[in-house]
């Protein structure tokens, strides 16, 4: 289980211009770690107390914040968003990065790896929210699952998100990733 950020963890300008380099690796590393890809377009980011410190300390450096009261607005924000034990918060992406990408997503082109049905953009929306209800249901009856990949998505021909890899025994999964 996460604690939740406080401002004493949140550092004031000078001393994150200091650490910021070391932290930004180490961020950017753990974050590798932590992405899942899920099709052309979407990535989930499951996040930890790093994960969102970072975040906070980014904004408060970007939007140049000097108050207590204003941090601690970044801080109501974010702590919601921390998992809690037995649970997974991720962040979602929709990477579409060039023009190209934007128009097969909202036209409906599909990648090669999917079928027609999972393109348009409501399509996609709907198998999120099925792979997010099956993440919890899993979870709410005691399995656990290994590391999630693009290939522990299944998507059958007649659109229906199934999500393999579940049952594994809680000892061979070992850190719950809240604790990473």
């Amino acid at each position: 289980m996460s604690a939740p950020l406080t401002l004493v963890d949140i550092v004031d300008h000078r001393a994150y211009e200091a650490e910021r380099a070391d932290f930004r690796a180490h961020i950017i590393a753990l974050k590798a770690r932590r992405r899942v890809g899920v099709g052309p377009f979407v990535t989930f980011l499951f996040e930890n107390r790093d994960t969102m410190r970072f975040q906070i300390q980014e904004v408060a450096r970007a939007e140049r914040m000097m108050t207590d009261a204003a941090i601690q607005v970044e801080l109501d924000t974010y702590n919601p968003l921390l998992p809690s034990g037995g649970e997974l918060s991720a962040t979602m992406f929709l990477e579409l990065t060039s023009e190209a990408a934007l128009q097969e997503w909202l036209t409906g082109l599909t990648a090669t790896d999917w079928p027609p049905l999972a393109a348009a953009p409501g399509v996609c929306w709907r198998l999120l929210t099925q792979a997010a209800q099956g993440l919890a249901a899993g979870h709410r009856a005691g399995l656990v699952h290994g590391h999630l990949t693009e290939d522990s998505l299944l998507l059958t021909g007649e659109g229906v998100l199934k999500i393999r890899g579940f049952g594994e025994p809680a000892w061979l999964v070992g850190t719950p990733m809240d604790e990473e």
